[in-house]
């Protein structure tokens, strides 16, 4: 089979349960999906240590790689026997969304960051067990306290190989809670330094409706919560058990952990936008708040987009090294690729 239908066979694949959750109320064959490897030029300033290599600004760009290697890590992810470099010595984990993956989520991240010289790591967790490929590609489908759980062992395997003493996170999604469980009930607290989040929602979406279910199962011919179960979902959903724990004693926030949320005002999943944009409740909270669109009009990105956005990317670096940080670029972004 041709890399192109195996490219919308997994984007279809990984966007099931963000259908179910009234993601798309449009139908992805009213859009095209961009090659894989397209790449644009990086609109920022060129960094001065270095010259900063083309990076592909779409959200969909890791699912060539994923297609090629299943189950693997991007070039540059995922290297255990490599020393951090000293300018950077919190290696940076990146924890996907909803249906996401390792490499399917991180297509743009992971040459950004190992082009800015930082130890990269990548995992899928949250994977449904004894399921063929490209099924077993999408994450997050299990309840977020067992994803933490196993993102908690992957961070000690990561700080135990690269001698670091605390790591960093970027997360997308889903990926802005499971870590933070971790740190706050599973004893994580301590080995967390920067969390940046992507379409964070720290108190949930209002997105999950019975009217869009209802939709998606029209659209597809389905019903998808029973032939993809995601338990996930649910504890997305404003007013779930899991974020009222989470936000329980003074809100989400861990003390000593420097926060970063950075969110999209066309969302079309996190609803409203603005549960991301949680401020801080006390004093040892540390927290900075950015929507993308602030002072830029140009960046139409998404949920999806948001990964795959060169704006979001460059408040990304910013976040991860304050003490040099460069101009956000004001570009067109398209959503769903970003």
């Amino acid at each position: 089979m041709a890399h192109g239908p195996l490219i919308r066979l997994l984007g279809d694949a990984m966007t099931i349960p963000l259908r179910v959750g009234g993601l798309l109320t449009r139908s992805t064959d009213d859009v095209g999906v961009l090659a894989p490897d397209q790449e644009i030029d990086n609109p920022a300033p060129p960094n001065s240590a270095h010259e900063r290599q083309k990076i592909a600004y779409n959200f969909f760009s890791g699912i060539g790689p994923e297609i090629a290697n299943p189950g693997g890590a991007l070039p540059g992810a995922n290297r255990w026997d490599e020393a951090v470099d000293p300018a950077h010595p919190s290696p940076v984990i990146l924890v996907h969304g909803t249906g996401g993956g390792g490499q399917t989520n991180w297509g743009t991240y992971v040459p950004l960051l190992t082009a800015e010289r930082y130890a990269v790591f990548t995992l899928t967790y949250g994977a449904l067990p004894h399921l063929p490929w490209p099924l077993s590609a999408m994450g997050g489908m299990t309840a977020m306290e067992d994803s933490a759980a196993e993102l908690g062992d992957f961070i000690d395997r990561v700080l135990a190989s690269t001698g670091a003493d605390k790591v960093d996170i970027v997360g997308h999604s889903q990926g802005t809670l499971v870590p933070n469980h971790y740190a706050k009930f599973l004893g994580g607290a301590d080995k967390i330094d920067r969390y940046v989040s992507l379409a964070p929602l720290w108190e949930g979406t209002s997105a999950f409706g019975a009217g869009l279910l209802h939709t998606v199962d029209l659209r597809l011919g389905i019903e998808p919560l029973k032939v993809l179960p995601c338990r996930a979902v649910s504890q997305m959903t404003i007013g779930s058990a899991f974020l009222a724990h989470m936000n329980a004693d003074g809100g989400p926030y861990v003390p000593g952990i420097r926060y970063t949320n950075i969110s999209t005002r066309f969302d079309e999943f996190v609803r409203p936008y603005t549960s991301g944009q949680l401020p801080a409740t006390a004093d040892d909270q540390d927290v900075t708040n950015i929507v993308v669109q602030s002072n830029c009009t140009q960046d139409f990105c998404d949920h999806l987009g948001i990964c795959g956005s060169p704006r979001s990317a460059r408040h990304v670096l910013n976040a991860l090294d304050p003490d040099h940080t460069e101009e956000v670029p004001c570009v067109f972004v398209p959503p769903f690729f970003g």
